[in-house]
């Protein structure tokens, strides 16, 4: 029989892994970063930021992954076994990314029912944080419980059980066939109405009209940077461990192009769209578009709600297509979280890939529930920060040491290019995997601990610590149990 743990197509893998780089970031994200930092001028560090980091550092995941035909920690065990920690570092802060993400899912599955009849009623901003979430600052917010949003959270949870216990191609690479392309149609048909919407035209005057000197502003780059790494997943352990899961005929530079494009398209496609309906929204409100942009739950959760309310007939069509769109996108992002710690405890424990899944998506269940309180969403935005601007950068830089220096990626360079039709590497990729990448990232990492620092609450700072105790505590815990694989030490390397 096959291994459960592999793609059953080329495709399957495309797929997958374009699903989980297109994710909620790709729509509540890039359109505000886009806007803030240059508009039209902002694509030359992103195309910069694209070439020079997303996809070396990829090909680099994909090439070790593909290599070693296993875990990420298992691999990182293999390269040298005093680095089994930093192998589960990685793992865990994608499964804590995947729990707080389920409560983003909740609250969209919610608003795809309440859209059908604008259940938000005419103060959006209202409904969402005072109605919906009852939002409170307080740490005793904790024990006022929304059962509401419990339900769509689990619900959510049961869907992502049952696509994840199943084996790779029958749950996953099928999912991924349909939710994938779905996803893409619907986004046409998104923007495409938007951009026949009357004051569409001033909503992308604003977005593409471009700041030249911020060129020279370091921060206009490092946010280029810090995109591409929050988009493409990079140093998450995700594109390891899909590329793990591939046949030996793969070609994974080609794919790395591939799913770099279609990610890129998906991000600047939609930003379309979203600007499209903020220059509505201008025109309708007499508000300026500069005062109605904004990123994250806002622009999801209440900025479209008062478009819809004032849309017309259109917007019972157009409302439930836009918050299906995000589930989806939301729902491909999850599916990849919970793989590479899977996959860990897998080879390490000796567990099936069903038993595994069943178990970390009831404990992930679980301990989601704190976010289904009135304090679930300003610890969501604390967690979120924490593992994006100091947990995955961090991963990233680690990566890029223990694959380029300590692996040796110039191992690679000969099998890579024998299996592709496209770019061969050369000294070049090794020169910035190894010494560009790495100064980088490093650069990105301080800027963004310095900014946790200094735009933080103590609120903020303890739930911070508080995430890092966590994270630290439970790599520990998966690095000291004993391994109950016999080939948990051994990997089978193809270069």
């Amino acid at each position: 029989m096959a291994d459960k743990n592999e793609w059953g197509s080329n495709l399957s893998f495309i797929l997958a892994m374009i699903g989980s780089a297109v994710g909620l970031g790709n729509i509540w994200r890039y359109p505000y970063v886009l806007y803030s930092n240059g508009g039209g001028a902002f694509y030359i560090p992103y195309i910069v930021a694209i070439l020079l980091m997303g996809m070396p550092f990829l090909i680099l995941e994909y090439g070790v992954g593909y290599n070693f035909k296993s875990s990420f920690a298992k691999a990182i065990t293999k390269i040298n076994s005093k680095f089994e920690y930093l192998g589960w570092l990685l793992p865990v802060a994608v499964f804590m990314i995947m729990i707080y993400y389920s409560a983003i899912l909740g609250w969209d599955g919610i608003y795809m029912i309440l859209s059908f009849f604008k259940g938000w009623g005419a103060d959006p901003n209202a409904f969402f944080t005072t109605t919906l979430l009852q939002s409170s600052d307080s740490y005793l917010g904790l024990f006022n419980f929304i059962p509401l949003i419990a339900v769509a959270m689990l619900v959510g949870w049961v869907i992502i059980w049952f696509i994840s216990h199943r084996d790779l191609e029958a749950g996953l690479g099928k999912v991924s066939k349909v939710l994938v392309p779905a996803l893409f149609i619907i986004m046409v048909i998104i923007v495409g109405f938007s951009l026949t919407l009357p004051g569409a035209s001033i909503g992308l005057a604003e977005l593409f009209n471009p700041d030249w000197s911020l060129l020279l502003n370091f921060n206009i780059w490092m946010a280029a940077f810090g995109q591409i790494v929050f988009s493409l997943s990079l140093g998450m352990s995700i594109a390891f461990t899909y590329a793990s899961y591939t046949k030996d005929d793969a070609d994974l530079i080609t794919n790395t192009i591939s799913i770099a494009l279609a990610n890129s398209l998906f991000e600047n496609f939609a930003a379309l769209g979203v600007f499209s309906i903020l220059g509505y929204m201008s025109l309708q409100s007499g508000t300026a578009v500069a005062d109605l942009v904004t990123q994250g739950t806002g622009l999801v959760f209440i900025a479209y709600p008062t478009v819809f309310n004032v849309l017309g007939q259109w917007a019972v069509i157009l409302g439930p297509l836009f918050f299906l769109t995000v589930y989806l996108a939301g729902l491909t992002s999850i599916l990849s979280t919970i793989e590479p710690l899977s996959f860990s405890i897998q080879n390490k424990f000796g567990l099936t890939r069903s038993r595994t899944m069943t178990i970390l998506i009831i404990v992930g269940a679980l301990i989601s529930m704190i976010y289904a309180t009135s304090f679930g969403g300003s610890l969501l935005g604390y967690v979120d920060t924490f593992i994006n601007q100091i947990a995955l950068l961090f991963g990233v830089i680690v990566e890029c040491i223990v694959f380029a220096w300590v692996f040796k990626a110039e191992k690679l360079i000969e099998f890579l290019n024998a299996r592709t039709k496209t770019i061969k590497l050369g000294k070049w990729w090794l020169v910035i995997v190894k010494y560009v990448l790495p100064i980088v990232i490093s650069i990105v990492w301080v800027g963004g601990m310095v900014d946790v620092i200094n735009n933080s609450t103590i609120d903020q700072l303890n739930f911070t610590i508080f995430s890092a105790i966590i994270l630290l505590g439970a790599s520990l815990v998966f690095t000291l149990l004993p391994a109950k694989n016999n080939d948990w030490d051994k990997a089978e390397e193809r270069v």
